[in-house]
This record gives C-alpha cells, sequence and structure tokens, in this order.
C-alpha cells in the first residue's frame, strides 16, 4: 500500500537509483528492477510523458549504463528488460524510435568483445524485435548478419541459444511479412542445431520457440520442414531427455497438424514414425497399488507422459483425419490390446478413445468389430485395464452418438452394469457409472425403456451400498456418479421413472440433509441436481409431495450461501437445480424469489481471477501458487485463478 501511494515519478527515481545501489542486496535489486519494468509496462502514458526532458535523458542513460556495469549477470538480464520495455514505449506512432541511443549500443554491444555485453543486446532484441521501427528494412542485413554471427559463436553455447531465440522471437513478429521469412529461411537450420545442442544442456527455450513458429509461423518451415519434423521426431523418442522436452519435440509435430496440415500432409512418413513415439507415451504407467481405492480424483498430472500422448493422439488424429491416422495406427493398437502386460492393453484402449473423433468416419465403418472387441476387456484381469474399457465405452457413447445406443444398448449396458458390481475396485466402479451417463444422455428414450427395471434395481442396489460405506467409511467416489447415472436415466426415461420415484427420493433428501462436511460438497451437488432432474422426469403431480421440503432443503443452504466459499461446487449445481424446480413450481415458485435472487446476483458477479502475463512474468510465478496457465499464443499467458466446476459428467 505504501508503494502504491508514491507517485509514479518518483516512483521512477526510486527504482532506478535501488537497481543501481552497489551496496544492496541482490533480491533487493532484482525486485526493483522487476517493479520498474512492470510499471513502465502498466503506466507509462501515465507517468513518463510529464518527467521533464532531463529526468528523461537520464533514464536512458543510466539504464544503458547500468548494462554495462552491472556484474550480476541476473541482474543485467532483468536491466535489458527495462530497456527493452522502455523502447517499445518510444516507438512513435509512425514507427521512429525516439531512443537512437539504444540501437547504436545493440550495434557496439553485439559486436563488443565482452560476451556479457553481446548477452546483453541478444536479449534486448529478442525481447523486444521490433525495436528498429520503421528502419527495419533499412537494417535488415545486419540484422541477419548480426544473428547469424551469434549463431556461429563457437566459444560460447549461451550466445548461440540466445541468438537463435532471438531470431525465432524476430521471426514470430514478423509472421505475416511472406518476403522477410523467405529471406530469413536460411537461419532455421542454426535454429534448428541450437534445439538440439539447448535441449542436451538442459535448456529447453529454444525448444519452445520452435513450437511458438509451428503454431504461428509454420510456413516459416516450410523450406526445412523435413529437416524440422526430424529432428522432433529424434528428441521425442530420446529417453534421456526430460519428459517436458520430449513433450515439447512431440508438441511441434501435433501443432503442425492443427496449423499446417496441408503442409504435414506431404510427410505422411514421418507422422507415421511419430505414432508409435505417441503410444509410448501412453504406456508410460506408474504400477500404484493405491490406485483401485482412491477415492479423490486427482487431477491426472497433466505433465505425464501418458497424458500427454493420449492428448497429442486426439489432436494429430483431428488434425490430419482418420484416413490417414487410422491405417497408421490400427495395427499398432491390435498389437497392445494382445501384450500380456497391462499398461500396453490400457494404452491401447485409451488410444482408442482418443482418436474416435478424428476418425469418425474411419471408426464408424468398422465399429461392430471395434465394440465387440473391447467390451471383452470390462473383464480383464487388471482393474485399470476395465477402466479403460469403461473410458473407451463412455467415448465411443458420445462420439458415436446416437448410432452406438442403436446398435449396441444391449452388450454395452449389461456389461457396463456388470462392471459396477466390481466392489473390490471402486475406481472401475465409478468409471463405468461414468460411461453409463454417457451412454444413456445420448440414447433414444425408446431404446432405454426396456432395460428401464432392470438399470434401476442395479443403481439403487449400488446406492443403498455406497451410502452404508458413506457412512462407514466415508468414501463417496463412487456415491458421486452413481446418482449422476440415476440423473440421467431419470432425464432419458421421463415419466417412465414415476414408478421408481420413491425408491430414490427419501434416500437422495438424506444425502441433502446430512451430507454438509465440506469433503462431501461435490456429492451434495450432483445429489441436489439428481432430485431436481428425477422432480422435472416425473412431473408436478409426482413430485408436489416433495417439492416444498426440497426446496426448504435447498434454502437451508441458501441461508449459509454467504458462507460458500467462491470456488464450492454446490454453488453451480444449486443454481441449476433452482432454474429447474421454477420450471417444475411455475408459478408457485414465486414466493421463494426473495430468497433465490440474492446468491444468484452475487454469483453473477463472481469475478473469476484472470490476469493476462507476458512470458517475463510468467518466469517469475510459479505454478505451485494455484495459478493455471493457458497459453494465447502472441507470448501472452491466460492465468486462471479459480478452477470453474465442471459441467456435466464427463469419462
Amino acid at each position: 500500500e505504501t508503494y502504491d501511494t508514491i507517485p509514479g515519478q518518483n516512483k521512477i527515481t526510486f527504482l532506478l537509483q535501488a537497481v543501481r545501489d552497489a551496496s544492496a542486496a541482490e533480491e533487493v535489486k532484482q525486485m526493483a528492477a522487476v517493479l520498474l519494468r512492470r510499471l513502465l509496462s502498466s503506466s507509462f502514458e501515465e507517468i513518463y510523458p510529464g518527467l521533464t526532458l532531463e529526468m528523461q535523458t537520464a533514464i536512458k542513460t543510466e539504464l544503458l549504463t547500468s548494462i554495462q556495469q552491472e556484474t550480476s549477470p541476473n541482474i543485467r538480464k532483468k536491466v535489458c528488460d527495462i530497456a527493452a520495455e522502455l523502447s517499445r514505449n518510444l516507438i512513435d506512432d509512425d514507427g521512429n524510435n525516439q531512443w537512437p541511443e539504444v540501437l547504436k549500443f545493440l550495434f557496439d554491444s553485439v559486436n563488443s568483445d565482452n560476451v556479457g555485453l553481446r548477452e546483453a543486446a541478444l536479449h534486448i532484441f529478442w525481447n523486444f524485435p521490433g525495436i528498429f521501427g520503421n528502419q527495419q528494412q533499412h537494417y535488415m542485413e545486419v540484422i541477419k548478419r548480426m544473428l547469424v554471427q551469434c549463431m556461429q559463436d563457437q566459444a560460447n553455447p549461451q550466445i548461440r541459444t540466445l541468438a537463435a531465440r532471438a531470431a525465432a522471437s524476430f521471426v514470430l513478429s514478423n509472421e505475416s511479412n511472406t518476403a522477410l521469412l523467405k529471406h530469413f529461411a536460411d537461419l532455421l537450420p542454426g535454429i534448428l542445431q541450437a534445439v538440439n545442442e539447448s535441449c542436451y544442456q538442459g535448456d529447453d527455450s529454444v525448444l519452445k520457440s520452435l513450437v511458438e513458429i509451428a503454431d504461428t509461423a509454420p510456413k516459416y518451415l516450410r523450406p526445412n520442414l523435413e529437416a524440422t519434423l526430424q529432428l522432433c521426431l529424434k528428441l521425442c523418442a530420446d529417453t534421456n531427455l526430460t519428459n517436458m522436452q520430449r513433450q515439447l519435440a512431440l508438441e511441434v509435430i501435433v501443432t503442425l497438424s492443427e496449423t499446417a496440415a496441408a503442409m504435414l500432409r506431404k510427410h505422411t512418413a514421418i507422422v507415421a514414425q511419430s505414432v508409435p513415439q505417441m503410444l509410448a507415451m501412453m504406456v508410460d504407467l506408474e504400477d500404484d497399488d493405491e490406485w483401485a481405492m482412491a477415492d479423490e480424483l486427482e487431477d491426472d498430472d497433466f505433465d505425464s507422459n501418458a497424458v500427454a500422448g493420449e492428448s497429442a493422439l486426439d489432436r494429430i488424429a483431428c488434425g490430419l483425419g482418420g484416413k490417414i491416422i487410422l491405417p497408421m495406427i490400427k495395427q499398432h493398437i491390435m498389437q497392445m490390446l494382445q501384450n500380456p502386460d497391462w499398461k500396453y492393453r490400457h494404452a491401447g484402449l485409451m488410444a482408442l478413445s482418443a482418436i474416435g473423433e478424428g476418425c469418425h468416419q474411419q471408426m464408424e465403418a468398422i465399429l461392430q468389430e471395434i465394440v465387440s472387441f473391447v467390451l471383452l476387456f470390462c473383464s480383464d484381469p487388471h482393474p485399470r485395464v476395465r477402466y479403460a474399457a469403461c473410458n473407451a465405452i463412455g467415448q465411443m457413447a458420445t462420439d458415436f452418438a446416437p448410432t452406438f445406443q442403436k446398435k449396441f444398448h444391449d452388450k454395452v449396458i449389461s456389461a457396463l452394469l456388470q462392471t459396477m458390481e466390481d466392489q473390490s475396485n471402486p475406481r472401475v466402479q465409478a468409471h463405468a457409472a461414468a460411461a453409463l451417463i454417457n451412454f444413456t444422455e445420448d440414447c433414444p428414450k425408446s431404446l432405454l425403456i426396456p432395460y428401464l427395471d432392470s438399470l434401476v434395481q442395479h443403481l439403487h442396489v449400488i446406492m443403498v451400498a455406497k451410502l452404508q460405506e458413506l457412512i462407514q467409511k466415508g468414501t463417496k467416489l463412487v456415491l458421486e456418479q452413481v446418482v449422476t447415472s440415476i440423473a440421467s436415466v431419470a432425464d432419458t426415461a421421463e415419466e417412465k421413472f414415476v414408478p421408481y420415484y420413491d425408491m430414490f427420493m427419501p434416500s437422495l433428501k438424506h444425502i441433502v440433509e446430512n451430507a454438509v462436511q465440506k469433503e462431501l460438497r461435490l456429492l451434495r451437488g450432483k445429489t441436489i441436481e439428481c432430485i431436481s432432474l428425477i422432480g422435472l422426469a416425473v412431473g408436478k403431480e409426482k413430485f408436489m409431495p416433495d417439492a416444498s421440503a426440497v426446496m426448504q432443503l435447498l434454502l437451508k443452504t441458501q441461508t449459509d450461501f454467504n458462507d460458500l466459499e467462491d470456488d464450492d461446487p454446490q454453488i453451480s449445481y444449486m443454481i441449476s437445480a433452482w432454474a429447474r424446480m421454477c420450471k417444475i413450481l411455475g408459478k408457485e415458485f414465486q414466493q421463494y424469489l426473495p430468497v433465490v435472487m440474492g446468491p444468484l446476483m452475487k454469483t453473477a458477479s463472481i469475478k473469476p481471477e484472470v490476469a493476462l502475463l507476458d512470458t517475463q512474468d510468467m518466469e517469475n510465478i510459479s505454478e505451485d501458487d494455484g495459478w493455471e496457465f493457458v497459453n494465447l499464443g502472441d507470448q501472452q499467458s491466460f492465468e486462471n485463478g479459480d478452477r470453474w466446476p465442471g459441467g456435466e459428467a464427463t469419462a
């Protein structure tokens, strides 16, 4: 607060003094440099033009002097960021750089014998490749020569790395200038070499630049596409590299399938070699004895190879299409499914789930054979393979609806019900229930009715057993899914659910009334959803006797609504439930409006905590602080503070 109240112009002076203070601790100088760069970035217009000319000149001189005199590489880099930020703001509307000295400084430094200064010049240019403004065309040859010369600096690997990043940054900032991309095409082999070298030095920054080029300026890669793909394939296959590096190398190929599919289709041989790499990543699973009993669904490690491989397969199938991908992968999957090691069978089934959307047409033609095969794995000896089989069924039920439901209802429903009986493996039970939700959501009512009695009896038995378990052991994972399965069946069956209403409603009300602990928030939310969906399915007449009791229960939560945390999953379930209650009760809902509207408006005004960041900011914030990063390309990231509760069930 104290810092915020200091006038901006004083801030600049104080921060610059702190950065230049030789006696200050490194952390202090570093913090001052970061604050100064942020100040110029966020409040340049408010502060800088109001400074006296002497003051403006002094700042420019101080920054350049500081870069030359600073002995700590870390602080020097931060001061270079300030200089880049200042020059970004000093390019006027006509493209004139109002700080000609910084350009002279770049030329002098890049030719200096002092490695630190060469590094500084490259760092500034990497950070702000538009620094030459309207002089860029004039200096084109010089820029190119400077980059080539630094990329060939045999004595200093860090200069080669930085020059490659700067070259990539320059290409990215001129992505739509076709002539320039052509002119700089001969720098790509050097960039690729730097990607390779830096990866083995444990630095993936140049590889990340290559991913950005594939995303934003894929045509820059065209003249050397074969070499680019070969390199990425090699890095991806090298198990000596970190998982992150291998995944980034794969990301280049996958991104190109999305941004330049036509270009990539000319290189199907390499694509065909990358498919087994993705499958190999999907086999990279841990044996975990606790797995089957886990009651909390951890977010799968998003950085795990298995998750990365699966997502890559999904994206490349959508990018290049089934005509290319299915023939490449079909044999591999068949072999994996026959492997005695559970990890291969698991990966094969997950791969089938992943390619359904992209290979839709081609798989639809052989769906009969695929489904019969997958169903066999519902009784595989290994629980995680049974889980993967449920996953494939749930995914196909969505990808191929309603054909899937029409053709395979009898086999699929009985397989899932049988798998849901697997008492000793709650994770498998829960996933079978989740697959059933996907199946019933898109199932025509007439197809479901013949199974209704059997479905309802099974779900009831499991619900009762799991309610007991909740009371005795506190486990809730399967119950959460089963409650949603019941809701989904009721939603599809509509008035045909009336005879079963009384089997379920007392237990469901009991859950809402008693499941008040924090760890049961999701269960309670899903149960509220279930009650309101059943009410909607059976209609006003059947639901009316319970309606006011249910509303009272919901409003009781209401009175405590202000105590709910913003990220409480119950909020979204509750609001949807009132909407359904309102639909059922019609005008009679009016009495509840005074209580309902307050929280509704409060939720509508929750601001998701979101911030736009640039690459430099991200380096200072770690994912451990609970931030989630969403890359928007263009060197900016989108940060998401609270994770919003998801919508309906997904398998």
